[in-house]
């Protein structure tokens, strides 16, 4: 399908006898013909359908009964919502002359499709600007033209520039009109414009040629070559380049280590995120900057004044010496806004804070309840199994026998109930049917919601308290701490939850040893325990929680961080990248606490007849070692990494999916990327516009429609 606007693309050829005109190809315009024709055949159906839609939702009737784009309407069709740059929607007008074929003012449909099937282009930006100096469309550029266009666009009180440079007359010759620019010399010479004008701006202001100007003279060169690169903090604090040296002067040096750092800001960007990701408090030096900037790149080098002004830009010329990805976002950010707090809005921004962090808490609580109850349900069959019977993950595929349940005693006299886990779980399908599975999972779902809430809560609140709320990093012992803690808070609640669950497992066993006998429910095993009962087994239960979750956290944040990289350039986690790390955090905090929870599974177990009886978690220890042995300690481990990596992997996918809820306070990493960037451009199109905006704002910072 070719779009309709294509024919204006050939001139038409008038005959004298009033025949029908025919459109005859201009020599000078074959080649840029040819070149749209071949990009439009290249447009797809659902293109034009997506232009279509964007042309109608803001085109206007016109005097004939067609539709145009005005230029405000042209602005909002094609300028971005959002954007990384400081250029201001109103600039994206700059770009309607160039849609404006016919000069009339108005943006007809095939005028519209061939602006947005010229966006297609790989090099659109560059070509955009070259039909905007383009002025008589000749494909051409000449001497007058790029005088003319350049004199045009910037304003009357501007730094003046020279066209009868020598910078110029390399490009354009030395006699005006000898020579022309094609589209490949103009990209070249655009791209060097600014090197150019910043040395003429600094000889005009440099009238004693001593090799130094003012402060406020050098703000002024900066604003009109690069004042949209650069955010208002920054721009407010250029004099301030004037301390680095003594004498309150600025040298042509340091405007064009300045102007190179701009130039550069890019690479900049990204050698301090790398720097800073590996650093081990998320802070670096000036050394550390130089020093990886030569190990990350084979050319690209920065200088030692370079550096200095990043720093001293980075650092609001504090003198800090080790500063944080956030502390460079101002210099890196060309829409960087300081946070402001007026005092007297700082009385409801604190009351504002306060609710937001009960709403968060409340919220946990419930989200506790739901991610908790679904992590705990999905697994509480294999829960089951484990504390009647649990071989190794090798024998629950049926190729080796080895271990055997946590509660089932190699001492027990008689017949052992379970040769292995599947006689286990066929038994248990047998005697009890498919909810025998789920025995003893009622208490689970009613004590999940106060467990997962106040583990969850706690770990998230003294992470928070000690984290460097400007590098978001935390000190392996703070995670320690913070997990340790955690789970040891949760031990109120998961005590007599799961002194409750094993007694109900362990009826459907005990049935088979005592026909008929009366199966007792939670409210009974609860009456009979009486609270200090409850907590029978509670020393056992601290010895396992608090490094269970002192491990776990702290691993599962390290995996989403180091090994799937969250935050990095504004990552965020999949589904599956998320459910991994959750899920393989819990494999060594499972296994490396087994022994504690073999010990906890004994107290709180009904000891049977033959069985040991223990009087408290040394007692235990010493019992399950002269009974058993060593390996006794270590019954049920692969189960509890079967059982808990699932079940925590669920249970924080869950979490993490569900707290994102309106009113939440962002983390210490997702503040560290909104202050850095906003979210990026999707359209490629909208981005090379963008791009062609920033070549002609090259010529002037604010360069007037």
């Amino acid at each position: 399908m070719f779009p309709l606007g294509l024919p204006r693309l050939f001139p038409t050829l008038h005959c004298d006898d009033g025949a029908k005109e025919s459109p005859v190809p201009d020599n000078k315009k074959l080649s840029t013909a040819i070149s749209a024709v071949k990009d439009a055949i290249s447009v797809q159906e659902s293109e034009l359908k997506r232009w279509k839609r964007i042309f109608d939702t803001h085109a206007k009737l016109g005097d004939d009964g067609e539709r145009y784009l005005d230029t405000e309407s042209f602005v909002k069709a094609i300028a971005p919502a959002e954007d990384l740059t400081k250029i201001g929607r109103r600039q994206f007008s700059i770009l309607f002359r160039v849609a404006d074929t016919s000069k009339r003012g108005l943006v007809s449909w095939e005028d519209f499709v061939v602006f947005e099937t010229l966006l297609k282009r790989p090099d659109a930006d560059y070509f955009v600007a070259f039909q905007y100096f383009d002025v008589d469309s000749s494909g051409t550029i000449t001497f007058d033209e790029f005088k003319n266009v350049f004199k045009a666009n910037i304003k009357p009180d501007a730094i003046p520039f020279d066209f009868d440079c020598d910078w110029v007359k390399l490009y354009l010759g030395t006699k005006n009109g000898t020579h022309v620019l094609g589209y490949n010399e103009f990209t070249q010479l655009m791209k060097g414009l600014q090197g150019e004008r910043l040395r003429q701006a600094f000889k005009y202001f440099d009238r004693d040629q001593d090799g130094l100007i003012r402060p406020d003279q050098f703000k002024r060169i900066i604003l009109e070559i690069a004042g949209h690169k650069l955010s208002d903090a920054v721009i407010e604090r250029l004099p301030s380049l004037a301390t680095l040296t003594p004498g309150g002067r600025i040298s042509y040096s340091e405007v064009v280590a300045f102007h190179n750092v701009v130039r550069e800001m890019d690479m900049v960007e990204r050698i301090v995120r790398e720097a800073t990701a590996k650093s081990s408090d998320g802070r670096i030096d000036q050394s550390d900057f130089v020093n990886y900037a030569a190990a990350s790149s084979r050319y690209s080098l920065f200088t030692p004044m370079e550096a200095a002004i990043i720093f001293h830009f980075a650092g609001r010329g504090g003198g800090t010496s080790r500063l944080a990805l956030v502390d460079f976002a101002q210099l890196l950010n060309p829409k960087w806004r300081a946070p402001q707090s007026p005092f007297p809005e700082e009385k409801e921004e604190k009351q504002a804070n306060v609710l937001n962090r009960v709403l968060h808490s409340a919220y946990n609580f419930v989200l506790g309840g739901f991610a908790g109850a679904f992590g705990a349900t999905t697994v509480y069959p294999i829960d089951l199994v484990k504390v009647r019977h649990w071989p190794t993950l090798i024998e629950w595929v049926g190729i080796f026998r080895l271990g055997s349940m946590q509660n089932q005693r190699s001492t027990v006299v008689g017949q052992l109930l379970y040769k292995n886990s599947i006689d286990c779980a066929r038994k248990v399908f047998h005697h009890e049917g498919f909810l025998g599975f789920y025995r003893g999972l009622g208490p689970q779902l009613i004590g999940v919601a106060p467990e997962k809430a106040i583990k969850l809560t706690v770990n998230d609140l003294i992470r928070g308290r000690a984290m460097d709320p400007e590098t978001g990093r935390i000190k392996l012992g703070w995670e320690l701490v913070a997990g340790g803690t955690a789970g040891g808070c949760q031990v109120v609640f998961t005590n007599p939850l799961e002194i409750v669950k094993i007694r109900l497992q362990m009826q459907g066993e005990a049935a088979k040893a005592v026909p008929n006998q009366v199966k007792k429910g939670a409210i009974h095993i609860i009456r009979q325990l009486g609270i200090f009962g409850l907590y029978k087994g509670a020393t056992a239960c601290l010895m396992r929680d608090i490094p269970f979750s002192a491990i776990y956290f702290p691993v599962y944040s390290h995996f989403k961080t180091d090994v799937f990289h969250q935050d990095y350039n504004g990552k965020q986690l999949s589904f599956l990248e998320t459910l991994a790390s959750a899920a393989i955090a819990g494999m060594p905090a499972a296994y490396l606490t087994t022994p504690f929870d073999v010990v906890k599974t004994r107290l709180q177990s009904e000891a049977r007849k033959g069985q040991s009886n223990y009087k408290g978690p040394l007692d235990a220890f010493g019992k399950i070692w002269r009974e058993e042995g060593f390996k006794a300690f270590w019954k049920g481990g692969p189960a509890r990494i079967i059982r808990s990596s699932p079940q925590f992997g669920f249970t924080l996918v869950a979490y993490e999916y569900l707290q994102k809820y309106p009113w939440a306070e962002p983390k210490a990493s997702a503040k560290l990327e909104t202050a850095l960037t906003t979210p990026r451009l999707e359209d490629i199109s909208r981005i090379r516009a963008r791009n062609a905006l920033k070549i002609m704002l090259d010529v002037q910072g604010d360069i007037s429609s």
